[in-house]
């Protein structure tokens, strides 16, 4: 660790050079300055950790130092010295982040216990810097290899060696699908799959960045047994597994996710922790909250089965007796009301309208809106008793 003590008296620098338990406290090098500017050239070739300060010097001040220092962000600590109790200083030094502020002459006690306190700060600071590094770049290595094993299962361009990169060598790769249900946070229970997997050198598993609720799961060929037993014995919450066709090149992830994703439409799957503590209602109740949100995506009972652990045919028996209408005319009634209120509320064309509610044909959405409201959007922005009517139709519904 380094020390800079920066002063235009040479005495000064001598008596804190002197005082100061450079040793003590782990400083191996204690430099000075004359100026800021001298200053500044050593704060960029030697990177002090601790830097003391005079106020008032020739060819930039320490005041200028320190908003140099702050402007630059320097993870450094600051103390200021000054002969002259001057309020405003201090109170400027302290808002451009100095550590503290001693006066002159300097006495031992205060500059190490001061000394001390700065490194102590520094240290903490330095280690909360690392782990928030560290913790960022995970972050931003699992980002990247979640994209590039969703680009690979959606047969798009992809880096190879990126996957290759986080998996052990092998010839062959056996390749699982992981289902967790819809209002489960799967991302610990993913990070503790991941480190276990890992560790064991049997593969890893990556979050699909347009579905966080399916983890692909890539392992050494003839391993998933253990791993199978493990997630078991590991996970307190329901999940669904299944298997593509093993894999002898990450090329054919894309075939072994889509054969994946047909066994899991035909329900062909393997259960684990079954949904037996959660009742009927509030699997239907975290189902229509779904629909009610991506209404204005593509839905469909394949997709509300896979994601809620239960049978289409059940949930379009449930669905219809719970709101009263088929899946298909209740998402047909919230983006007929969507409508109604972006047509009220802004001059927003038709057809951009019907492409935001996830039809790409404008005269196709026209006639199913004329045939539910029994005028055209056209008719229904101009219409006079419209503003009315569906102020009518928002009151009742609160």
């Amino acid at each position: 660790m380094k020390a800079l003590i920066v002063d235009d008296e040479s005495n000064v620098r001598k008596i804190i050079r002197f005082l100061g338990r450079w040793e003590q406290y782990g400083i191996t090098e204690v430099l000075e300055a004359r100026n800021g500017l001298e200053a500044k050239a050593l704060i960029e070739q030697k990177s002090p950790e601790i830097i003391m300060t005079d106020v008032k010097m020739p060819k930039n001040s320490g005041m200028e130092l320190i908003e140099w220092l702050a402007a630059k962000d320097y993870p450094g600590k600051v103390i200021m010295i000054s002969g002259f109790d001057d309020y405003c200083f201090m109170r400027k030094a302290f808002k451009l982040g100095c550590f503290d502020y001693l006066m002159k002459p300097i006495e031992e006690k205060m500059l190490n216990e001061t000394l001390e306190g700065a490194l102590r700060a520094w240290e903490k600071e330095e280690g909360e810097r690392r782990n928030m590094e560290s913790g960022f770049y995970e972050e931003v290595k699992m980002f990247r290899l979640n994209r590039e094993i969703t680009a690979a299962c959606n047969g798009e361009a992809f880096d190879a060696g990126e996957i290759a990169s986080a998996l052990p060598q092998a010839d062959v790769y056996d390749f699982t699908m992981m289902y967790f249900y819809q209002s489960h946070y799967s991302e610990p229970y993913i990070q503790l799959l991941t480190e276990e997997l890992a560790t064991r050198e049997w593969g890893n598993a990556f979050t699909l960045q347009n579905d966080p609720n399916v983890c692909v799961i890539l392992s050494l060929h003839g391993q998933f047994f253990p791993i199978e037993e493990w997630i078991t014995q590991h996970f307190d919450i329901p999940v669904r597994l299944v298997s593509g066709p093993s894999i002898q090149s990450l090329a054919e992830i894309s075939l072994s996710f889509q054969s994946a994703q047909r066994s899991m439409a035909e329900q062909n799957f393997r259960a684990i922790h079954r949904l037996a503590d959660l009742d009927d209602v509030r699997r239907m109740n975290d189902i229509v909250a779904f629909v009610d949100e991506h209404y204005m995506e593509e839905l469909s009972l394949d997709k509300l089965s896979t994601r809620f652990f239960l049978s289409r045919e059940h949930i379009s028996r449930r669905f219809k007796q719970e709101v009263g209408m088929t899946l298909t005319n209740y998402v047909i009634h919230l983006r007929i009301n969507q409508a109604k209120q972006w047509l009220l509320e802004s001059d927003e064309k038709m057809y951009s309208i019907a492409l935001k509610l996830g039809y790409q044909d404008e005269i196709y959405f026209s006639k199913l809106f004329k045939k539910n409201v029994g005028m055209t959007p056209a008719e229904y922005r101009n219409s006079q008793g419209a503003r009315e009517i569906d102020a009518e139709v928002r009151i009742a519904s609160t």
